[in-house]
């Protein structure tokens, strides 16, 4: 019995198998990498050389605010898991939260996945494995998503290895927990914010400051010689007269917690100077002098020095000082030998 003959293959239905292969392929590729699936792989929205800074603002807006999210929602729940990290210097409790570990987690991992070659620093560590049931959100990277649509932002590329990010996830933590404080034992949410700061070269030049509490949440930012938001006002719109006095009973004296809601203070012209006399992290006044010195102002140690953000060192040990004018004045008469806490 003869089996043989002819089988003949139509062209479209050749095509279509084809067709249906490759699709196969890319699923079955799409889903080898295993992990955290929501987890974006995103390579630097910039080309291979350099980094956008107009695309990092927007990047360090919505990681600050989704942080701050991640802040609010965990005090909602009333569940904080309140650990010490130690004492500080000066024999103060250094607590940490479960609050500052997943806004560390969104913050850290949101700007790494789509800037890979970016270094950045935060005060927390979280490995991204602890993190994986967070790393899902995507950031939009439209200026007008975050941004006023007045507000025209330049593409001004930069090489990674001239940018250093800083992060502080949780500032004030220990207003946040309702710990004990010089001004009472209620809880001082107001003085809470969420910090990006980006340098470049050492130098701060973009800062986010995000109070996730309140009636509505608020971000302020600024570039330097760039934008801002319209709440920061440049030097000559926003500073009172100040005294040409030497401190004396005529001055008042605020006390207040949070660098970067005090940072904030200065820069919107609700007080005159900022004064820090003891050891301060970078990651706590990065974004405040970025936004400080953008609109004018000035911060230094105590002992007129620029603060060095490219350096790893994360202690400043040399005091610090904000304003936005008359700074040597204060300067004069500012001595680390002389200030008592």
């Amino acid at each position: 019995m003869n089996f043989g003959g002819t089988i003949r293959l139509n062209r479209i239905g050749v095509c279509i198998i084809i067709g249906v292969f490759v699709l196969f392929l890319l699923y079955m590729s799409s889903n080898s990498s295993g992990g955290d699936a929501k987890v974006p792989v995103v390579k630097d929205v910039s080309d291979n050389n350099s980094i956008n800074l107009r695309k990092l603002l927007i990047a360090a807006i919505q990681v600050a605010e989704k942080g701050g999210k991640e802040v609010v929602a965990v005090k909602k729940d009333n569940n904080l898991d309140e650990k010490t990290k130690g004492k500080t210097k000066e024999g103060v409790n250094d607590p940490v939260t479960k609050a500052d570990y997943k806004s560390h987690c969104v913050m850290y991992y949101s700007l790494k996945h789509w800037f890979p070659t970016l270094k950045v620093i935060s005060e927390e560590h979280s490995s991204e494995k602890d993190c994986s049931n967070l790393l899902f959100l995507d950031l939009d990277l439209n200026p007008n998503t975050v941004t006023s649509s007045s507000i025209s932002l330049p593409d001004e590329m930069i090489p990674p290895e001239d940018i250093t990010v800083w992060i502080d996830p949780l500032d004030a933590t220990k207003e946040y927990t309702g710990m004990k404080h010089n001004l009472g034992i209620e809880n001082l949410l107001e003085y809470v914010t969420t910090m990006v700061c980006v340098a470049v070269k050492g130098k701060p030049i973009i800062g986010v400051v995000h109070k996730p509490f309140g009636v509505e949440p608020k971000t302020s930012w600024a570039w330097f010689a760039v934008a801002h938001t319209p709440n920061l006002k440049p030097i000559n719109e926003a500073i009172k007269n100040i005294s040409e006095q030497a401190f004396g009973k005529n001055v008042e004296v605020i006390s207040a917690a949070g660098a970067g809601y005090k940072s904030l203070e200065v820069a919107t012209g609700n007080v005159t100077a900022y004064i820090h006399t003891t050891a301060i992290k970078k990651w706590d006044v990065c974004a405040g002098n970025a936004i400080v010195e953008s609109l004018g102002g000035k911060m230094t140690t105590l002992t007129n020095e620029q603060l060095n953000y490219s350096d790893t060192n994360v202690v400043n040990e040399k005091g610090l000082l904000a304003t936005m004018a008359k700074h040597d004045w204060y300067l004069n008469r500012l001595s680390p030998s002389k200030v008592k806490v």
